[in-house]
């Protein structure tokens, strides 16, 4: 466990980056050819998959909003995705992560023009080596604007956390399990494209003000790598769609 922590006096981590440099990124949209929408979203071990459906009739009629349509979100990590085999189903922690995923995206989705409907959103992760809620929301956000639901900006989602009492970004499993006297600390956060808005920004841990405060300067800068290849993406996808 000691070669895994995080050097701080030389300013570099196990596996070479430095304390605000992210994991090797990739994004692809139209992954699931059958969905509405969809998307792929990985850094480093973990990837991604989204899918939209939608909007469509919302079931039971008790549940439909007459303004507006609704957004609803479910998040799952498949049993093969970690080392440890996963229980199939709902857990506290998915159901979770759904909600706070749910929130941050509603926060851009605009259905208005769709009263009474639903769009579906279900995001999976094959393969995690921590950052799966991220990486999930990045996921998810290209494929909603895959599927052409109204957006007033895209989301972009990254996760900084603090070990060996230096904060980092895009902290890997193994940073994750790496607990020093203070704990383990992780702040998942989502940021806006255009205003810059924080949409989601959690906290386990303990964490100074101004450590929290470098935290969140460190997400946005990051965030703003994140939404570059996003963008790409599906700019990528319309492009192949026009030939």
């Amino acid at each position: 466990m000691a070669a895994k922590k995080v050097d701080s006096l030389y300013k570099k981590r196990s596996d070479g980056r430095k304390m605000d440099e992210i994991r090797p990124i990739a994004a692809k949209v139209g992954v699931v050819p059958s969905a509405d929408g969809s998307a792929m979203f990985e850094t480093g071990g973990t990837r991604a998959i989204a899918v939209v459906r939608g909007p469509r009739v919302l079931h039971p009629q008790n549940k439909r909003n007459p303004q507006k349509g609704i957004l609803r979100v479910s998040y799952g990590m498949m049993p093969f995705s970690v080392w440890d085999r996963i229980r199939p189903g709902p857990s506290r922690r998915s159901e979770e992560i759904s909600k706070v995923s749910e929130w941050a995206l509603d926060a851009v989705v605009d259905l208005d023009a769709f009263p009474n409907t639903v769009v579906d959103v279900f995001i999976q992760i094959p393969q995690a080596d921590a950052g799966t809620r991220v990486a999930g929301l990045n996921a998810a956000a290209m494929a909603l604007a895959h599927a052409g639901i109204p957006m007033k900006e895209m989301v972009s989602a990254m996760a900084v956390g603090k070990a060996d009492k230096t904060i980092i970004v895009d902290v890997d499993k193994d940073e994750e399990d790496f607990h020093d006297g203070e704990g383990a600390t992780d702040i998942p956060m989502a940021i806006t494209s255009r205003t810059k808005k924080i949409t989601l920004l959690q906290l386990d841990g303990k964490i100074s003000t101004e450590e929290l405060k470098t935290a969140i300067e460190m997400g946005k800068k990051a965030c703003g790598d994140v939404l570059e290849v996003q963008m790409k993406a599906l700019k990528e996808a319309n492009t192949e769609d026009k030939e």
